[in-house]
């Protein structure tokens, strides 16, 4: 078995033949295994956490991956940056939106594919800017310092999530987010973005050599966006280096069968967003109560020992008087019951 320092050089070499799979299959199981499969947690799922002006989610993040005894993490790449002013004022509209959705919990629920944007305010190509230059200036310490953190509590940090990557990101930002993500130790880089972006990103891929999983949607309507087979198809022909960040559960939301697309297409999956949506575009539930087949994919990996993780990506409105951390700690629960 590999060291995950050994493993992180056979992924910097260009002997990845099959890539991801076959060095998945070194990775050291974590503490939140059961039968053989991988469960953890993307840090999008704690949503709720405070935003405190200037400070990074790091310490919160890591004492709510213990707290939901995940071993294994996809770190969310805002979560290690520090809180603006700007993104306050998001996440305060985000919050709004979210009470709406759980006020009217059976509306339609967002084929939207988050990768499309309007024209950004000069509030925001202002703070987009502030960004890009804290990426470029800040030293890879600060990375190291995050890998610490959570190596101390026995936490993988599995997968770097980037998202947008290269639509609006200069060439000096995107080398930044790979040295980032070697440094936090990642298996790989997701990212939800389109397919237009993907192929500019080929000759920067090859360059670094490191894998990127594309993360789909359900937007059945922009040719643009992951959302079908056929979209991660043309991603996988572009480069040997892209992979698949499979979202069962927007994959169902579009229609489409979970559980055979992970029949075909495991080799080239890195890792599962887990959770539970109806079909026909219908909305995010809580978990058992719509039409995503977790239990029958989880037994799949079971079945087969493929080493893909499952992460809880928690996106249905948090119930009154509940938080983050108990709903996650829920869809953990059931993922291990069903692993039995």
């Amino acid at each position: 078995m590999y060291s995950r320092r050994e493993f992180g050089q056979i992924l910097g070499m260009s002997l990845i033949g099959s890539t991801l799979q076959a060095a998945n299959s070194t990775v050291e199981r974590t503490k939140s295994t059961v039968k053989g499969v991988r469960l953890g947690v993307i840090s999008y799922s704690f949503n709720d956490m405070p935003n405190v002006l200037g400070q990074d989610h790091i310490e919160m993040v890591v004492q709510n991956c213990q707290a939901v005894g995940a071993g294994l993490v996809e770190l969310m790449c805002n979560h290690a940056e520090p809180v603006t002013g700007y993104q306050m004022q998001q996440a305060a509209a985000r919050a709004a939106r979210m009470a709406a959705t759980a006020a009217n919990p059976n509306g339609r629920g967002g084929v939207g594919g988050g990768a499309s944007r309007g024209t950004p305010s000069p509030e925001a190509l202002k703070a987009r800017d502030e960004l890009r230059e804290w990426r470029l200036l800040t030293p890879m310490s600060h990375f190291q310092d995050i890998k610490r953190r959570f190596d101390d509590v026995g936490t993988v940090i599995y997968a770097y999530c980037v998202n947008g990557m290269g639509a609006d990101f200069t060439g000096r930002e995107i080398d930044k987010m790979f040295e980032q993500a070697k440094t936090l130790g990642a298996t790989v880089i997701s990212t939800s973005t389109t397919l237009e972006v993907a192929q500019k990103l080929v000759p920067i891929v090859e360059k670094h050599q490191f894998p990127v999983a594309f993360h789909n949607h359900a937007n059945l309507t922009d040719p643009n966006q992951f959302a079908t087979p056929e979209s991660f198809a043309k991603a996988l022909a572009m480069s040997k280096y892209y992979k698949i960040n499979l979202d069962i559960g927007h994959f169902t939301q579009a229609n489409f069968d979970a559980v055979s697309y992970l029949q075909q297409r495991h080799a080239d999956i890195s890792h599962l967003h887990v959770k539970d949506v109806k079909r026909d575009g219908g909305p995010i539930l809580p978990w058992g109560e719509a039409d995503t087949p977790i239990k029958a994919v989880l037994q799949l990996l079971k079945k087969n020992q493929w080493p893909i993780p499952a992460e809880v990506e928690l996106e249905y409105p948090i119930p009154a008087g509940s938080n983050s951390v108990e709903e996650v700690k829920k869809c953990m629960a059931i993922m291990k019951a069903d692993l039995e």
